[in-house]
């Protein structure tokens, strides 16, 4: 019988501190958390994962702060892990996110931290996958994961989220930054944030008229567009709505356990690719005599890279 690690039985008991050490364990990949994880994914799954994902300069920040407030009022706990860029020099997150939520410091039923992107592609941190699994685990009954916006690839925020809002906001010069960042066909509830500013009716038409023009399956989700204005609050309790109303929804028809599927996927290909990296580097003598084979034209990179995995 495996016995469970202290610092486990202080996080599923929603301790502030072990939290905090938990996820910096987690984020540094640090010896040992692999062990910790373990229990802690057995214990989570209860909370409801949001993931929050836009252009930068959408308010993705804010509108996530007045989310946490709405619903602390409604009594619930939230945790957020805000996907940050990464410094140039230490490879920290900047914090960015952390300074813009400063209102929500000193609620315990709120826990933030901020995650550097290290290069990961699509704005997520591949340890914030697991940083949801250590807020899930310790109680907390909504999980809200912010990312970075930086376009693209920023689809990846759909592993690791049951209820994925995309933020798009008027007067940034490109109609609607959604469709140009090839996350229309993520998003479970579009918002319009800023709504308060000129352009906002063409930025909702636009978006209106996108989603009129895609193919929809018999019962598949309607995908709503929300109008908020994050700094004042307004549309936020609207917003909170939808998520529970998609929530409810995803129970009723079994999406839920699908979408959970899919992150196990994502995490466990994750984690494998993590353990070939490890094992497949400079140093090691099959590796390096791959290398020379492959160096000397005897053999070509692909039957190498089949081989030394075969021999894994």
């Amino acid at each position: 019988m495996t016995v469970m690690a202290p610092l486990a039985e202080r996080v599923l008991r929603g301790e502030q501190s072990a939290v905090a050490r938990a996820l910096t364990q987690v984020e540094r990949r640090a010896p040992g958390t692999d062990a910790l994880l373990a229990p802690l994914h057995r214990a989570a799954g209860r909370a409801h994962v949001i993931g929050v994902t836009g252009p930068p300069g959408s308010g993705k920040s804010t509108l996530v702060s007045a989310m946490a407030a709405e619903y602390r009022g409604a009594g619930r706990t939230v945790g957020i892990i805000a996907v940050d860029p990464s410094s140039v020099f230490t490879g920290g997150a900047i914090l960015g996110d952390r300074i813009r939520m400063s209102a929500l410091a000193g609620d315990p039923g709120v826990f933030i931290r901020s995650l550097a992107t290290r290069g990961a592609l699509g704005g997520l941190a591949r340890a914030a996958l697991d940083a949801v699994t250590v807020l899930d685990a310790a109680g907390r009954d909504v999980v809200v994961l912010e990312t970075v916006g930086v376009g693209q690839a920023e689809v990846d925020v759909v592993s690791g989220a049951q209820s994925v809002a995309v933020v798009s906001v008027p007067g940034l010069g490109d109609g609607v930054q959604a469709i140009k960042a090839g996350l229309l066909e993520i998003a479970d509830v579009h918002v319009v944030n800023k709504s308060d500013r000129e352009g906002a009716d063409r930025t909702a038409a636009e978006l209106c008229e996108m989603l009129r023009l895609g193919k929809r399956r018999p019962g598949q989700w309607n995908v709503p567009i929300e109008r908020t204005a994050a700094d004042r609050g307004d549309g936020v309790r609207a917003l909170i709505d939808r998520f529970d109303e998609h929530l409810r929804w995803m129970e009723r028809v079994g999406e839920r356990e699908r979408r959970t599927r899919r992150a196990a996927a994502t995490r466990i290909r994750w984690a494998a690719e993590e353990l070939i990296r490890d094992r497949l580097r400079p140093g090691t003598g099959a590796f390096d005599a791959a290398v020379d084979e492959v160096a000397a034209k005897r053999d070509d990179p692909a039957s190498a890279a089949r081989r030394l995995i075969g021999q894994l």
